[in-house]
């Protein structure tokens, strides 16, 4: 298909774009990762195991959702035109149901708080379809790499506020009532009912709704397609013949592939490492905070070098080294525990010192932590740019759609065998070393996949 000509967007409209990342961040990174999630494993369900069973199930009743609608969604957006319009509804519907799960208290109904989590999943992942689709008519080629891992940079600077703002001066201890410098938790919230942990529910949604406007006031969009009805037709049909396509178009083929599989692996440790650290060394909402905030700061460095390293080396060098380091990491997380590390290679005083992270199997934990937060922004980031610059800016919508099944296709898969075999062995450690193979096999795969993906395939 005929390139578009790309004119480059005012500067508004470039840092409008990139502070989409920065609004959607905290749901991430306080909600499922680091506050919400382990609140949810640890104290609200009966045990941890069934809490981490349980939440798994629930991303992957959100990754099938977006599988099969992803695809279909992108190139129903390739016929309207415009992409805000969808971005205003799902964030309608994502603001809806993180809001309600102020109503996660301990002993309340685990199905409604996993269903409206997944609904706030499913929103987020459409509204991030249809704003990556909207990167190509921003800048030339040559630049996308740098603006989207700025963007991620500036999510994982902004989930970084949201998470410390979280630990001073809302996280309370269950023994004192007090936040980690000594304040009662703000809004009068009682740690003993879970409130500081159900609060993040309606914070991230303030959050998103407030910093996705300058994206609505000041990016540009695509121009008016067909109306809806005719626009679902057409959209239908075009993904029909683009399923087809891509097929032949071996590069991109492969590499769609490759980030179907690496990227549940990614899925799998972003959702549930926060929440087999609280199962394993029983961490408070204080600690897993820390953890997240030490993990932020790593992810925001993680992508400033990436920006540089993907324009000179390019996407696909920069994709690789970070699932190396996201793959050693993981085998140090699942190998670690208290008392040894490397499944007992490397044996490690059980003393505790009583302060934060008091073990040194707790410092081991935190040190491959390190490694993840250095790579799973980059990874994620320089994905983007790789498919950004595998296609043209007419067919992004439907590619951007085709680009997020591939990494939703099987995120249910990753989730679903960790809560399997977390149950079937009583084991959180057994069900985590799954996410190894997602990566392993999905960079064996990148590994034979040209750069650009729209490359013949030697």
């Amino acid at each position: 298909m005929a390139e578009v000509a790309v004119q480059r967007a005012t500067g508004r409209g470039i840092w409008g774009w990139m502070l989409f990342d920065w609004a959607a961040q905290p749901f991430f990174t306080v909600v499922t990762t680091f506050i919400f999630g382990p609140y949810f494993v640890s104290r609200m369900a009966s045990d941890p195991t069934t809490g981490q069973a349980a939440w798994g199930y629930g991303i992957a009743a959100a990754g099938l959702v977006i599988a099969v609608l992803s695809p279909v969604l992108g190139s129903i957006a390739d016929q309207t035109g415009p992409r805000k319009p969808w971005i205003a509804f799902f964030a309608a519907i994502k603001i809806t149901s993180l809001t309600l799960l102020w109503l996660a208290a301990p002993g309340s109904s685990l199905f409604l708080i996993v269903l409206l989590f997944s609904l706030a999943s499913v929103a987020a992942e459409f509204s991030t379809v249809f704003n990556d689709s909207m990167m190509p008519r921003l800048v030339p080629k040559e630049e996308i790499g740098k603006i989207s891992n700025i963007a991620w940079g500036l999510g994982y600077l902004g989930g970084m506020i949201a998470l410390i703002f979280v630990v001073l001066f809302l996280a309370g201890s269950l023994e004192t009532g007090k936040t980690i410098i000594g304040l009662d938790p703000l809004f009068g919230l009682d740690p003993k009912l879970g409130e500081d942990a159900r609060f993040t529910g309606p914070m991230s949604a303030g959050w998103y709704f407030l910093f996705i406007l300058p994206m609505f006031f000041f990016t540009p969009d695509a121009t008016k397609g067909l109306p809806i009805r005719p626009a679902v037709r057409e959209g239908l049909s075009e993904l029909k013949s683009t399923l087809f396509e891509v097929r032949k178009r071996v590069g991109i083929f492969r590499f769609l592939i490759a980030r179907m599989i690496y990227q549940d692996g990614v899925n799998a440790v972003l959702a549930l490492g926060g929440t087999f650290a609280a199962g394993m060394f029983h961490w408070s909402i204080t600690e897993i905070g820390m953890f997240g905030i030490i993990l932020n700061v790593v992810a925001i460095f993680g992508c400033w070098i990436a920006a540089r390293l993907d324009t000179a080396l390019g996407s696909k060098a920069v994709v690789i080294i970070a699932l190396v380091m996201l793959s050693v990491a993981t085998i140090g997380i699942v190998s670690t525990g208290p008392g040894f590390t490397l499944v007992g290679l490397v044996p490690l005083s059980i003393a505790d010192s009583g302060g934060l992270f008091g073990t040194a199997a707790e410092k081991a934990y935190i040190l491959y932590g390190l490694l993840v937060g250095l790579s799973f922004g980059p990874v994620q980031a320089s994905s983007r740019s790789y498919m950004a610059r595998s296609v043209t800016a007419a067919e992004s919508g439907r590619y951007f759609g085709i680009y997020a099944l591939a990494g939703r296709a099987t995120s249910f898969l990753a989730p679903f065998l960790v809560s399997t075999i977390t149950l079937a062995s009583g084991s959180a450690r057994l069900g985590m070393a799954v996410i190894v193979l997602f990566l392993g096999i999905g960079m064996a795969i990148l590994a034979r996949t040209p750069y650009p993906a729209d490359k013949p395939v030697e």
